[in-house]
């Protein structure tokens, strides 16, 4: 168990003293660096990965949502301030800080511009299933390209970067950080800085925490990102008298491929076909509407369905009419030329699922295919329904793709306000901690998610959490 080092000397090999000590090195924590150096102070980067692991969960991701007021060379139409909100709003239920939700919002504006700043590239963004030309602007080379460009523009502007380089303690006195005792190649660092910023992610590489909030079935998760994410910075913090929140069982969770490895997945193990299809469970049954809104905005509830379900597992099920009508999996299909056949093939009772299939097909009701807009091809008669994208499957080879629950990121974090300050449980901000990325994501996100909108909290939370710590080191 980590452990608070409170009130006392840090003790270490070596001590260094900072302006700005930038703790994780992913996406907010590198758009914090730069901000900080930018604004004059010297900064430190504390990666507890090794250096070909770098950047966290943001190696895999593809793009980040951003507000426009219309068509550029990233973007499609126009994205309004409004919009971008009730898209939020919806998938979180209203259960959002809405004064932060905007801040983020109109700072997602600037974004691209910003990123270019620093060697990040662009290109189109993706069509079909997806439906993120308007609103999402992609990477270039993903996300792999965008830490290497941030890295790289580290190094030119003078950032000390520090791999395989573990925090262990934090020294925090009546909410005022004052140092980090920190774990590299075996000897053990003490890092003072003027003001500290918090970008180690959440706990959802902690295999031992999510045991201890999901029980036996934490066991069948699948962790989509790094195993470098173990919550160590946010225990930490908490247990020096940090607000929470957020709930810790809530998690970003998707369907992934059952055959992906347990961690570092990432995008490629996504599954993109379970609104063209049905998905069943172990036995055989239907438990939720695959149609119910577009991918989006709904793909990130499927993980947490799939946890409910027994055993943790689930198949989805398509036909050769939408076989080309997604991104597959970097593992192939299980084909058959019956259903019969492909019950077979992923184990279920070939009985159950051909009943299954021959219910939905007969609960079809006629209409216009159109996965592009919320179409009015739906089921009648059958529960749960399919509201939307309803065809018969009826046309051989039949495909079907085993899920598991994908944990991207944890929900529970770190309180701040609106200088991305930390706020302690007596109400007041710590007076010089500052949080960005995963780690205060639940601020806005507690529930759901919006493809893309991850980047933006840790990339618009990371520039403010860096200059505002600059500022305060500058006193």
């Amino acid at each position: 168990m980590t452990h608070i080092i409170d009130a006392m000397p840090l003790v270490g090999d070596e001590q260094e003293l900072y302006d700005v000590a930038v703790l994780g090195g992913g996406n907010a924590g590198l758009c914090a660096a730069p901000a900080a150096r930018e604004a004059g102070a010297s900064v430190v980067v504390l990666e507890s990965a090794p250096r070909h692991y770098r950047g966290g969960n943001s190696r895999h991701t593809r793009n980040l949502r951003c507000m426009h007021a219309g068509p550029s060379q990233l973007l499609t139409e126009s994205y309004a301030e409004d919009e971008f909100l009730s898209d939020l709003l919806r998938v979180t239920g209203n259960n959002t800080d809405e004064g932060l939700a905007r801040l983020v919002i109109r700072g997602s504006a600037g974004c691209p511009e910003w990123m270019r700043r620093f060697g990040v590239r662009f290109q189109s963004s993706l069509r079909g299933t997806l439906h993120l030309d308007r609103t999402n602007a992609f990477f270039l080379g993903g996300g792999k390209a965008l830490m290497n460009s941030y890295y790289a523009a580290a190094e030119r502007l003078g950032i000390r970067v520090m791999y395989d380089t573990e925090v262990v303690g934090l020294d925090v006195l009546d909410g005022r950080f004052r140092g980090a005792t920190a774990l590299a190649g075996g000897r053990s660092l003490a890092i003072r800085a003027k003001a500290a910023v918090i970008a180690a992610g959440g706990f959802e590489s902690n295999l031992d925490w999510l045991r201890e909030v999901w029980g036996e079935a934490a066991d069948n998760f699948i962790i989509r990102g790094t195993p470098y994410n173990t919550g160590t910075l946010l225990r930490l913090m908490l247990d020096a008298g940090a607000q929470s929140v957020g709930n810790e069982r809530d998690c970003h969770a998707i369907a992934v491929d059952a055959r992906a490895p347990k961690f570092d997945g990432g995008i490629v193990t996504r599954l993109d076909c379970v609104s063209l299809g049905i998905v069943v469970n172990k036995h055989g049954e239907r438990f939720y509407d695959e149609g119910e809104d577009f991918w989006p905005k709904r793909y990130a509830i499927w993980g947490s369905l799939v946890a409910r379900q027994p055993d943790q597992i689930a198949f989805s099920i398509v036909d050769a009419k939408t076989a080309d009508k997604f991104m597959p999996s970097v593992f192939p299909p299980m084909a058959a030329n019956s259903i019969r056949g492909l019950a077979l093939l992923l184990n279920l009772l070939p009985d159950t699922l051909d009943a299954t299939v021959a219910a939905f097909n007969a609960a079809v009701r006629p209409g216009r295919f159109d996965h592009a807009v919320l179409d009015d091809c739906r089921t009648d008669g059958l529960t749960p329904e399919k509201t939307h994208w309803a065809q018969r499957i009826d046309s051989p080879p039949f495909w079907g793709y085993p899920l598991r629950p994908g944990i991207t990121f944890t929900y529970l974090g770190l309180k701040v306000d609106e200088r991305a300050q930390v706020l302690m449980r007596g109400g007041e901000p710590a007076r010089n901690i500052y949080a960005a990325g995963e780690v205060m994501a639940g601020n806005i996100l507690r529930k759901g998610y919006i493809a893309g909108v991850g980047m933006t909290i840790g990339t618009v939370f990371g520039r403010l959490a860096g200059e505002e710590a600059a500022r305060h080191a500058s006193r």
